[in-house]
């Protein structure tokens, strides 16, 4: 069973607490892992139209609290400096892809799902594992 879409606020600013939990057994994130995840949610947070309030990395999960900016906190400008500072600064955002960045940078879902991502990648190569390193919340 799929679980129920998140309730998101739109047109104004709103702060949201997330946590996630590994799908290992035990406390698998070590200082390492718990540096480069800190590394990786400073990284994104950058690109991503949001602002870190506090966050906590544990041993098998992490809580964050993020508010994610209203659309008009931000402008076309401000996309195209941050499409620079991920693909240099030759690089050229064509006009026509300016909204899908807007879209897929305001979205605290395309946020997590980065980190999450990144951070999963990271582990697997890290440890010889393979396939899902977060837990879906379900519990059999």
């Amino acid at each position: 069973m799929a679980r129920i879409p998140r309730i998101m606020m739109t047109g104004e600013s709103t702060a949201y607490h997330v946590i996630s939990r590994t799908a290992l057994d035990g406390y698998v994130m070590g200082d390492v892992e718990k540096d480069f995840f800190v590394k990786l949610l400073k990284q994104k947070a950058k690109i991503y139209f949001t602002e870190i309030l506090g966050f906590c990395v544990m041993g098998n999960h992490f809580h964050l609290l993020v508010r994610m900016l209203r659309d008009g906190d931000y402008t076309d400008t401000d996309i195209v400096d941050r499409y620079k500072t991920i693909y240099g600064k030759v690089a050229g955002l064509p006009e026509d892809r300016i909204s899908f960045y807007r879209d897929k940078w305001a979205s605290q879902s395309e946020f997590i799902k980065e980190i999450k991502l990144g951070f999963s990648r990271f582990y697997n190569k890290r440890h010889g594992h393979r396939g899902f390193f977060w837990g879906t919340g379900l519990k059999a």
